[in-house]
C-alpha cells in the first residue's frame, strides 16, 4: 500500500452520472421539470446538464452490473415550499413532501423527495434560518 501524497485531497466534485433508460425523455423532465440547464448532447444516448457548476450526466449503463438507480442527489434550494410546488406544477413526480428534518441550532434542515420517469430518487433540501435570540 503506498502512502497519501501530503497536502492531496479530493476536493470538488466534476460531473455525476445518473442511469436513465429513454434518455429524451430524461432530457425533458431534467430540463423542463427540474428546470435545469441543458449542455449538450453526446450521440443520441448521453445528454448533460449544468447543476450549479458540476456537471450532470444521463445516460443508459455502460455495463448490466452499473443498470441500478442512483444515488440520492440533494438539491439546495433557497425556498422549498415554493420549489416543491413549481415542480410538483411542471409535473414532477412527488416521493415525500417536505419536512423538517433537524434543527441545527442556526437553521432548520427541510427536505422533501421527488421520483424522476425511471425511478431514480432526488431531494430537495433548504436550510432556513433561525431568528437570531
Amino acid at each position: 500500500m503506498s502512502t497519501p501524497a501530503a497536502g492531496f485531497g479530493l476536493d470538488a466534485i466534476g460531473q455525476i452520472s445518473i442511469v436513465v433508460h429513454d434518455v429524451p425523455r430524461a432530457v425533458a423532465y431534467y430540463r423542463d421539470v427540474l428546470g435545469l440547464k441543458f449542455l449538450f448532447s453526446a450521440g443520441p444516448t448521453l445528454a448533460f446538464f449544468d447543476c450549479g457548476g458540476v456537471r450532470l450526466m444521463l445516460g443508459p449503463a455502460s455495463e448490466p452490473r452499473f443498470d441500478h438507480p442512483a444515488s440520492i442527489l440533494y438539491y439546495k434550494v433557497a425556498d422549498i415550499g415554493t420549489a416543491f410546488a413549481t415542480l410538483k406544477a411542471r409535473g414532477a413526480f412527488v416521493e415525500r413532501e417536505p419536512q423538517l428534518t433537524a434543527n441545527m441550532g442556526t437553521y432548520e434542515l427541510w427536505i422533501g423527495f421527488l421520483r424522476d420517469p425511471d425511478d431514480n430518487i432526488l431531494a430537495l433540501m433548504c436550510e432556513v434560518p433561525l431568528p437570531k435570540a
